[in-house]
């Protein structure tokens, strides 16, 4: 008679289930046909679909403990809501862990990328990769490279060779991320 194997419960939290669905799907349509994924092959495809590297990462997000917020200076500096959301999606490294599905969540996050890069300098598309690639966990360098660039954070050169960062206006929440993510890192 065969024990069974214990079942190890891991909670999966969808933020928008329509992108999940959708990211689900795409990757099935890609699946070799005539048989249909195997067992880990369809965690791994869930775990992508929300937005993890993989299964691995998924679970090892559970085996951690969520990072602290940083202790405000002074009651009066509470970080606002978007910021304790934003900050739940870095780890205790500074690092991004996962692409958040809402919009306003991937902007205030971007803030904390474009924090990493010196303004006096030009950088190169590939030196541009390997800075993403060392801020974030979930593989996608080429989505926030884009994004820096489509909301004014950095330039680019008309063939994309060239990158700079921009000088930018960082409002009262993205100023208290990049405070926070600055005591992270450190």
């Amino acid at each position: 008679m065969e024990c069974p194997v214990p079942r190890e419960s891991l909670p999966l939290v969808v933020d928008d289930l329509s992108t999940f669905a959708k990211a689900l799907r795409a990757q099935l349509l890609q699946h070799e046909p005539p048989q249909p994924p195997g067992h880990q092959t369809l965690l791994n495809m869930l775990a992508r679909a929300a937005g993890h590297r993989n299964l691995q990462v998924l679970k090892a997000l559970k085996a951690q403990p969520p990072a602290p917020l940083p202790k405000p200076a002074s009651p009066a500096a509470e970080p606002s809501d978007i910021v304790r959301r934003t900050l739940r999606l870095f780890d205790d490294q500074g690092r991004l862990t996962r692409l958040p599905v809402k919009r306003s969540l991937q902007l205030m996050a971007l803030w904390g990328l474009w924090m990493r890069f010196d303004a006096k300098r030009p950088y190169r598309e590939r030196e541009v990769n390997q800075i993403l690639t060392a801020w974030h966990g979930f593989g996608d360098y080429c989505t926030l490279r884009r994004d820096l660039v489509s909301q004014k954070l950095m330039a680019r050169t008309a063939d994309s060779s060239v990158y700079t960062k921009l000088p930018a206006r960082p409002g009262e929440d993205a100023m208290a991320l990049m405070r926070a993510l600055r005591q992270f890192s450190h």
